[in-house]
């Protein structure tokens, strides 16, 4: 979650420097690093020296998750979920570096691996064992960044093949596409707004829309929401969905007719950040809503949002697309060595959840049956 600018390419790597600072908390560590170096609490364990893994994304059919870094530097990783161990992905070397030009003429170059600030991710399948990654970056630019991913291998390979530039003055949050190329992305909040106008209900963020040949991102007229955050497709290509996190609901829009949304719903009991297809289940997690252990819901206070540093509660939840029920996946209370709870995934009989706060990845045991708290 972020702030765009104004003078605008001030702003934004004000906004985007501030949230990265806040919650920078650990260098990194090497590839490879075992699970023991860090210790459960509760029913967490952990992957540590993965700084602010905000989303993530599974490679279909493998043991292999792609985790992206929400601070200046710490890029993508390659997280093993058998062998609870992580790897940096990215490392910009001339293997990983293949541009596209035709594709997307307006790129002027590859992430800079010092700068790398990965944060919403989507994965989306072009054939046998390959992908197309989406990639928003905060890295010294706002950017869709744009991969190829090949799995073939025992280990799966990325190779950056473009990128598409942000409108000035926005930066995006979560990234989607549909199968002819079309991306969209969501933007938080647009010049002028601020995360208490988004926590107040107003409409401050939107959906933006690039199709292949297009000069840049364009506004879906009707997308303006409370705080535009998680994005995802359907599997027909006929619609998308959207978080407002400022009203923690999820609306659905048709593609091509955005003018007003088709349905919504509001979660039950937390704040849906991101959203995904995690094979044939619509996921999405997010932190309690009404917290008693930060004195309930959060709060706009002369002016400035509450920044939810104190920890909260999560739910992972399964969205069914046509009908809107939840299904309850897992739940927690405050745990203290993690917060900030925005993705889940499942991988066997563990599910994973990304943190835009914390510098480590969880995971826990999927229960077999859990009712809402």
């Amino acid at each position: 979650m972020r702030m765009s600018a104004g003078p605008t390419s001030i702003l934004i790597a004000a906004a985007v420097l501030l949230i990265s600072s806040v919650y920078a908390l650990a260098a990194k560590e090497a590839a490879g690093t075992p699970q023991e170096a860090c210790n459960a609490v509760g029913d967490l364990r952990f992957v540590c020296g993965i700084e602010h893994p905000e989303d993530l994304a599974r490679i279909p059919g493998t043991r292999w998750l792609i985790a992206s870094g929400f601070s200046n530097g710490a890029g993508l990783k390659l997280v093993d979920t058998e062998a609870k161990t992580m790897r940096f992905w990215y490392s910009g070397t001339a293997a990983q570096i293949r541009p596209d030009s035709k594709t997307f003429p307006d790129c002027r170059s590859a992430p800079d691996v010092a700068l790398f600030n990965a944060h919403g991710l989507s994965l989306r399948a072009e054939g046998s064992e390959r992908y197309t990654l989406y990639v928003v970056d905060h890295g010294g630019r706002e950017s869709i960044d744009v991969f190829d991913v090949d799995a073939h291998g025992p280990v799966p390979s990325l190779a950056w093949k473009g990128c598409v530039m942000m409108p000035g003055g926005l930066a995006a949050n979560s990234v989607a596409s549909f199968s002819d190329g079309t991306i969209l992305a969501t933007v938080l909040a647009r010049p002028g707004f601020s995360y208490a106008d988004f926590v107040n209900g107003k409409n401050t963020g939107g959906v933006y829309e690039w199709r292949p040949g297009d000069s840049g991102f364009r506004l879906l007229p009707g997308t303006e929401l409370p705080g535009n955050n998680g994005l995802e497709t359907s599997r027909d290509g006929r619609e998308f969905y959207v978080v407002a996190y400022g009203l923690h609901s999820i609306f659905v829009y048709a593609r091509g007719h955005t003018a007003k949304p088709l349905r919504s719903v509001v979660a039950p009991g937390f704040m849906p950040d991101n959203i995904h297809w995690d094979g044939d289940r619509l996921l999405t997690a997010g932190m309690m809503y009404d917290e008693p252990a930060c004195g309930g819901t959060r709060k706009v206070i002369n002016g400035v949002a509450d920044s939810m540093r104190c920890h909260r509660g999560y739910i992972a939840a399964q969205l069914d697309p046509r009908t809107l029920k939840f299904a309850i996946l897992a739940y927690g209370e405050p745990n203290p060595a993690y917060n900030g709870v925005t993705t889940a995934v499942i991988v066997g009989q563990d599910i994973w959840l990304g943190s835009y706060q914390a510098d480590r990845l969880a995971y826990r045991r999927l229960p077999d049956a859990e009712a809402p708290p």
